[in-house]
């Protein structure tokens, strides 16, 4: 199993940080940590969010949330992607896990 992670591109939305809080409250969704002053939020599990590769083939785990920062933009975490579909989708990742133990 492998976590992947990815940049939300946000369109027509001013503030991430007030659009995840909202959803979260509206959903009865955890937020794990925010930080009101500089809005950081940090989600637990949104469960009925759906993320898709560049190839359009949605990506699926155990679990995921999103966190970030208004100034600094959001992220996705995707948790428990199963293999071989994250060696499949995600060759880099494997290449670069295997190779920190060739010298080892």
């Amino acid at each position: 199993m492998g976590v992947v992670c990815g940049q939300i591109h946000l369109i027509d939305i001013t503030s991430g940080y007030d659009f995840f809080k909202t959803y979260c409250l509206e959903n009865d969704i955890e937020i794990i940590n925010e930080y009101p002053d500089i809005r950081l939020i940090i989600t637990s599990n949104l469960a009925d969010i759906r993320v898709f590769s560049s190839k359009g083939i949605e990506i699926k785990g155990l679990g995921n949330n999103i966190e970030g920062m208004d100034n600094e933009g959001f992220e996705v975490n995707i948790l428990g992607v199963p293999y071989p579909f994250f060696e499949q989708e995600f060759p880099e990742h494997m290449v670069a896990y295997n190779d920190q133990f060739k010298n080892r």
